[in-house]
């Protein structure tokens, strides 16, 4: 399930002219989805998906998203770019300060991950202010002022507050990642390109001892591994940095040389908190993603109907008893109120495979072999299926119709090779597949003036 397949199905439940039939139908055609009832939907989208009028509303609006997100991406990572320049620039006369870029690689996402990791458990309230401030959700609502057909198309579409936000809060994270990716390319870059003194320094009264266990706490994901990239106490020592008359202390000169192997710390630190972490967030984000995708698929009006129809049988209209009840009329033509389990063909004049599918389950019968003969089929094929036929026949007719020369003439055929036609006058959808009684008289006079009398006694008709 993807955001384009909820769309689908959202705009065809807005115009779906289906019948409960057609819908039962599909269900048996599909019986191996049965008890996936997300599978079964997204097999009735692709079926029913050319019906939906061009362009596609999902294409449109999938469309948008994608120009939006990859916008938001390309300025989180021009402006993550230009703030790591911003934060590594040297002058040549002032060593720059590790806090600073620690504190953006490291605190900021750190904090902004906790809100996220809020956010998600929040995601299910329409007003979730957490979300709401994400620049993600601003930045859309800032391009929605700009008149255009796929921005009405968005404020007309009813989506659950679930989705919406969950689409923020995935978006956002990919947006981070970028900017995120950005600070690291302008570390790399101005390492390689400038003779970078680092130093740290604060207001707060931090010795370096201190200073060094919170940076090899910080350092833990990869200390073991890569012992180099975690500054040593002497290291911390030597690069603390007191603005006294912007003069450098002689010791920090004369280890100058030394001062640029923070770098190694920061690209660790960036991959780690800024890159890792929030992959490591993205991916819980996508995943909260799907879950809300398919749990609002059963908040869209129609579904569970749909999916009813799908599944149940529509009626059941066999008689209680356990055998049928048998008799025979005045014109000879024997009559049967309660079909058998199974019968070894089943056929339909002018009627659907797919429809006999939904009277077979509607009548809780079943059969190996189901046929549409009449209609379009030639007489050829027609004469073909009575010739392979044998044993017993379930014959659907349409009730409502009357039994014309070639349905009466196909029926004789059959009874050439079968023993027993159990003809079923079947009645509408509206009607339930209830049959009125003056249709019943009708088909039966008309079987009973079948020429061979031998033949029709393997014909039988269903009651109501």
């Amino acid at each position: 399930m993807n955001l384009k397949s909820y769309l689908n199905l959202y705009s065809l439940l807005e115009n779906d002219r289906t019948t409960r039939e057609e819908r039962r139908a599909f269900g048996l055609s599909h019986s191996t989805f049965k008890n996936k009832p997300i599978s079964q939907l997204l097999a009735w989208e692709n079926q029913y998906r050319p019906q939906l009028k061009k362009p596609l509303l999902s294409d449109d609006i999938s469309s948008y998203l994608y120009k939006v997100t990859f916008t938001l991406m390309v300025i989180a990572f021009i402006f993550g770019l230009f703030s790591g320049i911003v934060l590594l620039s040297y002058s040549g006369h002032e060593p720059v300060n590790v806090v600073y870029f620690i504190a953006m690689v490291v605190f900021l996402p750190l904090f902004t991950m906790t809100l996220t990791l809020i956010s998600m458990f929040r995601a299910n309230t329409a007003q979730s202010v957490l979300v709401h401030l994400t620049p993600a959700y601003w930045m859309e609502k800032i391009l929605k002022l700009f008149p255009s057909k796929v921005n009405r198309n968005i404020q007309d579409i009813k989506i659950s507050p679930l989705l919406t936000n969950w689409v923020v809060i995935r978006r956002s994270q990919c947006i981070a990642l970028f900017f995120s990716m950005g600070l690291l390319l302008a570390l790399l870059a101005v390492v390689v390109t400038k003779d970078i003194a680092f130093s740290w320094s604060t207001t707060l009264q931090v010795n370096p001892e201190t200073f060094y266990n919170y940076l090899n706490i910080l350092a833990f994901p990869w200390r073991d591994f890569f012992p180099t990239a975690v500054p040593s106490l002497e290291l911390i020592e030597q690069s603390q940095y007191f603005r006294l008359g912007d003069k450098l202390s002689d010791e920090m000169i004369h280890n100058a040389s030394k001062l640029g192997e923070w770098w190694k710390f920061l690209v660790f630190s960036t991959l780690f908190y800024a890159l890792l972490v929030r992959l490591g967030i993205y991916t819980i984000a996508t995943y909260g993603y799907k879950h809300a995708l398919k749990k609002s698929v059963f908040s869209l009006e129609g579904v569970r109907a749909l999916l009813h129809d799908m599944n149940e049988p529509m009626i059941t209209t066999n008689a209680m008893g356990n055998e049928p009840i048998i008799s025979f009329s005045h014109k000879d033509i024997q009559e049967v109120h309660k079909l058998d389990t199974s019968y070894d063909f089943v056929q339909g004049w002018a009627l659907s495979t797919a429809q006999l599918q939904v009277f077979n389950d509607t009548m809780k019968v079943i059969s190996p072999s189901i046929s549409e003969v009449g209609g379009s089929n030639t007489l050829l094929e027609d004469s073909e299926i009575a010739h392979k036929s044998f044993g017993e026949v379930l014959f659907y007719v349409k009730a409502w119709e009357p039994p014309t020369l070639d349905i009466m003439d196909y029926i004789e055929e059959l009874t050439k090779y079968v023993d027993k036609i159990i003809v079923y006058p079947i009645g509408t959808e509206a009607e339930k597949y209830q049959t009125k009684q003056q249709f019943i008289d009708i088909w039966i006079g008309k079987l009973s003036m079948m020429d061979n009398k031998m033949n029709a006694k393997k014909i039988w008709i269903k009651l109501p």
